[in-house]
């Protein structure tokens, strides 16, 4: 059986429109041709990554698998900022239910196989990005194909100072290849707020546009990518993700949740902000 957020994308792409939202559905969705945008919806819950998100976004790219036809996914948010992490909260009462750490794990797992489904989808994806993104919001954009952000936005890695090593989805190899590991050592460990023109610097960010161009820039990629061969972008996407994996001599993604749930079940001292 279908899951809802299935059935939502299924609706959306047989009626092109507005996107879709209400303040219980985690994303709004709408597809205009070969095109998919999937807006991270905060009106079902602060800027953060849950869990539901995590679910509806698996299951959004699970369902591509049927839909050959989209060649591009363009992943925005619809509030104020376009995410601002994971969400602690939930990882906190996670933990204080299963003190064993296994709960913690599972949702965990879940971040790893969101962005392995982003790296591995068919289409290629997009990330149109605005206010702050901060994280894990900044790991599920790293691992978009393209990334467009306004020039207002700002970015950081404040897992360190939480107390925390980053191990969100197994983002710090992805973020090393397409930035460069001193400057993701150096960002990572002082946990630095930066701005949109750094994240150009640092490749990041592929495009930065006034926020009221936002839209400008990400039609400038969509229109030619969908009049492009779908076996062409396939492979090319195919390609470039594994000249990119090759880089990475050892990938030890898979141990993140592993991590993540270790840190949270040991005693730790009071984080540094």
């Amino acid at each position: 059986m279908n899951s809802p957020i299935v059935s939502a994308v299924a609706r959306s792409a047989a009626v092109p429109g507005p996107a879709r939202s209400s303040e219980s559905a985690p994303l709004a969705l709408t597809r205009t041709g070969s095109v998919l945008h999937v807006r991270l919806n905060p009106a079902a819950r602060d800027d953060v990554l849950s869990a539901a998100v995590l679910d509806a976004l698996i299951a959004v790219l699970d369902d591509l698998h049927e839909q050959p036809d989209i060649r591009v996914l363009v992943l925005s948010s619809l509030g104020e900022d376009f995410c601002l992490g994971a969400d602690r909260g939930e990882f906190q009462d996670a933990l204080a239910a299963d003190p064993t750490g296994t709960a913690v794990r599972r949702i965990a797992d879940k971040a790893q196989r969101l962005c392995q489904a982003l790296e591995d989808s068919h289409a290629v994806t997009v990330a149109r990005l605005h206010g702050r993104v901060i994280g894990a919001g900044l790991a599920l954009a790293a691992y978009c194909d393209l990334r467009v952000g306004a020039d207002t936005c700002r970015f950081r890695m404040p897992e360190v100072g939480l107390g925390l090593a980053p191990a969100w989805g197994g983002a710090m190899g992805r973020l090393i290849t397409e930035a460069g590991a001193a400057r993701i050592r150096e960002l990572m460990l002082t946990c630095e707020d930066f701005d949109a023109a750094a994240a150009h610097r640092l490749g990041l960010l592929h495009k930065v546009a006034p926020m009221d161009r936002l839209d400008d820039a990400v039609t400038a990629w969509t229109r030619p990518l969908a009049r492009r061969s779908p076996q062409a972008l396939v492979l090319t996407k195919r390609m470039l993700n594994g000249y990119a994996k090759a880089a990475r001599t050892t990938d030890t993604a898979l141990l993140d949740a592993h991590l993540f749930a270790a840190q949270l079940t040991q005693p730790r001292t009071a984080p540094v902000p």
